[in-house]
């Protein structure tokens, strides 16, 4: 008569595992994303309070691209490839949060108290691996954008240029959420891509997991990331809209309506930058 209850309150012990070590692992990811935007919302109220330089055109060069009394242009970009990583923690992780629980769910499918631990281990490596890419993608595009800053503030022909530049940068972008390309990558990085997935339940494989979802979702947000840098990027209403917009494609029932949507505001709004271009 004694031995029923214990012999039932084991297997609940281990179904609830896997299913807690899941949770774990939404909760500290909600609690990494919260720590990421409010790192990401110090710096930009920063940025702002310290103004930027009025340039040829009509325009702001923001302080973003533009070093500190004293600061060095290599320590600009080592700072400011700081601040990408946190603003792509904060704007990334919600939308990508899922596809890592599909993963969490996919490679911890048996009810052991030690497969459920291993599985968010695993998972946590994906994540890391994820971010990674994107941190690479930083080393690239900071640089760049620093050593553009320093041209643009030297050649006042350059710094005319530069709001008809930025039009039609959002205006391609914008256009590029309408191909078979955009609909591909994003395919890719939506959490229902994991489903038919067989996947190892070791580290190498979760590295390469991650490593192959930063790759897709960085291409998938190319468009989103390149109208962010080129109008503002430590401007937190468009960080939160690009977030917004990111989340939209990857995690709506149908991801391609929502990708054509953002691609009609982007239109929109490259237009309205190209006509405000030459007003000037």
């Amino acid at each position: 008569m004694t031995s029923a209850p214990t012999g039932h309150v084991g297997p609940a012990r281990d179904v609830r595992s896997p299913r807690a070590s899941k949770h774990t692992v939404l909760g500290t990811s909600a609690l990494l994303c919260l720590a990421s935007a409010v790192v990401t919302v110090h710096w930009s109220t920063s940025m702002t309070a310290m103004g930027g330089r009025a340039m040829p055109g009509g325009w702001t060069l923001s302080m973003a691209w533009r070093p500190m009394p004293g600061e060095s242009w290599v320590a600009v970009s080592i700072s400011r490839l700081g601040m990408w990583v946190a603003m792509m923690v904060a704007m990334m992780l919600p939308s990508v949060a899922p596809t890592l629980s599909r993963y969490h769910e996919t490679v911890g499918q048996t009810v052991s108290r030690s497969a459920a631990r291993r599985a968010g281990r695993l998972t946590w490596l994906a994540g890391a691996a994820y971010f990674v890419v994107w941190a690479g993608v930083g080393t690239v595009v900071i640089p760049v954008g620093v050593a553009l800053a320093a041209l643009v503030g030297r050649d006042a022909a350059l710094a005319r240029a530069a709001p008809v530049a930025a039009g039609v940068v959002v205006l391609v972008a914008g256009l590029l959420q309408f191909t078979t390309w955009k609909a591909r990558q994003l395919a890719g990085c939506r959490p229902t891509s994991m489903a038919c997935r067989s996947l190892a339940p070791d580290a190498a494989a979760a590295w390469r997991y991650g490593l192959h979802l930063g790759l897709r979702c960085s291409a998938c947000s190319a468009g989103l990331a390149a109208a962010l840098l080129v109008v503002g990027m430590m401007d937190l209403r468009l960080m939160g809209a690009a977030a917004v917009a990111s989340a939209a494609e990857r995690l709506a029932p149908r991801g391609e309506p929502a990708a054509r949507a953002v691609g009609v505001a982007l239109v929109i709004a490259g237009v309205v930058l190209l006509a405000q271009a030459g007003t000037r």
